[in-house]
């Protein structure tokens, strides 16, 4: 005769709580804050609605972090590397043209809305919004994220020069901040109007304007 044995009947309530010493808590965190913050913005965001999501305790919380605040910068560095590292993979593409990189790039964005049904949006666009209520320091942080982002496709422009697609006399430094002036206000924008239709209407405008 072959002994069964009863399977484990599912939890039902709160969700597993995490290890505190669990090497992956931390990281966790930061992904389950990435998500609200770039939902609710830094101000709206409580704690507590990150905390449930991973199952983690407050006091597990402070262990990795001294404060909301801390937890931001952290927040903010991880999204940071990653947004970089996905500007890299379309802007340096040397399959492509250097504008259809740009496009790509659009395309790639605009996917990743469609797929959150638009509640997401871009975390420095957000915290922009919000700066004057936001811990000293946050506002340098997106100053200089912002321009590292314009460096990017500033340089992915200068190329388009060099293949011919773009005027040699074009301000690559001025286009690119252009770029980014303009990709936020539409990214905000498609939230409004849980739609893709602001951020094509951008790149379309911005591509026919860069001078030829």
């Amino acid at each position: 005769m072959t002994q069964t044995t009863a399977s484990p009947k599912p939890r039902r309530g709160r969700p597993p709580r995490v290890s505190r010493d669990d090497p992956d808590t931390r990281a966790a965190l930061i992904r389950s804050g990435l998500e609200v913050l770039t939902e609710q913005g830094f101000t709206a965001s409580g704690i507590d609605g990150i905390l449930r999501r991973v199952g983690v305790p407050k006091g597990s919380f402070y262990y990795y972090f001294d404060s909301k605040e801390a937890f931001g910068r952290a927040v903010m560095e991880h999204y940071g590397a990653y947004f970089a590292n996905k500007l890299d993979q379309h802007l340096r593409d040397g399959s492509r043209q250097p504008l259809e990189r740009l496009a790509a790039f659009v395309a790639d964005a605009r996917a990743g809305m469609e797929r959150h049904h638009f509640r997401r949006g871009c975390l420095v666009g957000n915290l922009g919004q919000e700066a004057g209520r936001l811990p000293e320091g946050y506002r340098q942080w997106l100053r200089a994220t912002l321009a590292d982002w314009q460096q990017r496709v500033a340089r992915c422009l200068r190329e388009a020069q060099v293949a011919g697609e773009l005027a040699g006399q074009a301000d690559c430094d001025r286009l690119a901040e252009a770029f980014w002036i303009g990709w936020e206000g539409a990214v905000m924008r498609a939230r409004l109007e849980g739609s893709a239709h602001p951020l094509e209407t951008f790149i379309t405008t911005y591509m026919e304007g860069l001078p030829r």
